[in-house]
């Protein structure tokens, strides 16, 4: 692999230049920005703005026509994500949740959100055919994590429920924890509040405002409850088109207006 440039201090995520191209049409046109450690960053824009195709290429789901993605990785060594294949991407420390809950219905709550932990799981296949003492250590000590992860979350009495059949509110705190499981240096969450209630988007501001701080991990929200965005976002970028509109506090990206205009197809209302 080549040799990538450090990032600065204090940075965990930096997209420069980022193009991709669908059958001529250009779905992230030139896009930068940059992601601290510990933030929680917002990204936003209308429907057909290119964020989810921009996260995918964070992810290595596309591969961008052009671009660079520098990610600090759980070995505090920054990383080229283009030069690595999407399944190699837990194990650097960067996760994504889905707009479409991926959970397995057949099993536990606790087993869904051991999952998670598949990334780093030390033992052998043979040593977790026979069980031996290290298989049983190993499996008990990611059992108390799992459990620790749920209590977090609120759910852990719950932990042995199978998922099927279970409330959507309850689907999502279990990806969420699944994702905990690996460690994460950065969370991507795809529309998390889609499907909540009120008071469920309430909770969930919480929730992640307590992961960051619990985890030590920065979170890249990608969302259209603009009421969530607003409340839980340290930092905001808004696209259009696939271009790079505006970068600001919620405060500042509220009161702009190209993200008005972009919007609402108006300069007198607001975000």
């Amino acid at each position: 692999m080549s040799h990538v440039q450090p990032l600065e201090k204090g940075i965990i995520l930096s997209i420069e230049n980022l193009s991709i191209s669908f059958g001529g049409i250009k779905a992230v046109d030139n896009l930068s920005f940059q992601i601290k450690e510990k933030e929680i960053f917002g990204l936003i824009g209308p429907n057909g703005a290119g964020k989810t195709t921009a996260f995918n290429c964070i992810t290595q789901f596309y591969k961008p026509n052009h671009g660079s993605i520098r990610f600090l990785s759980k070995k505090d060594v920054t990383v080229e994500l283009n030069e690595h294949a999407v399944h190699e991407i837990i194990g650097l420390g960067l996760v994504r949740t889905f707009q479409n809950v991926e959970l397995i219905r057949e099993l536990s709550i606790l087993d869904n959100v051991l999952v998670g932990a598949h990334i780093d799981y030390k033992t052998g296949l043979f040593g977790a055919m026979v069980k031996t003492r290290k298989a049983k250590k190993e499996e008990e000590s990611l059992r108390l994590e799992a459990m620790k992860i749920l209590q977090f979350l609120g759910i852990a009495d719950k932990a042995m429920w199978p998922v099927g059949g279970q409330p959507y509110g309850i689907l999502k705190k279990v990806e969420l924890a699944r994702t905990l499981m690996c460690a994460p240096r950065l969370i991507i969450l795809d529309e998390p509040a889609a499907g909540l209630n009120d008071v469920e988007t309430l909770g969930l501001a919480d929730v992640i405002r307590t992961i960051r701080n619990e985890y030590n991990c920065a979170v890249l929200l990608v969302e259209h409850d603009m009421r969530l965005v607003m409340d839980v976002c340290d930092t905001i970028c808004a696209i259009n088109f696939g271009k790079f509109l505006a970068k600001g506090s919620p405060k500042e990206i509220k009161l702009n207006k190209d993200v008005q205009v972009a919007y609402l197809g108006t300069q007198e209302d607001q975000v």
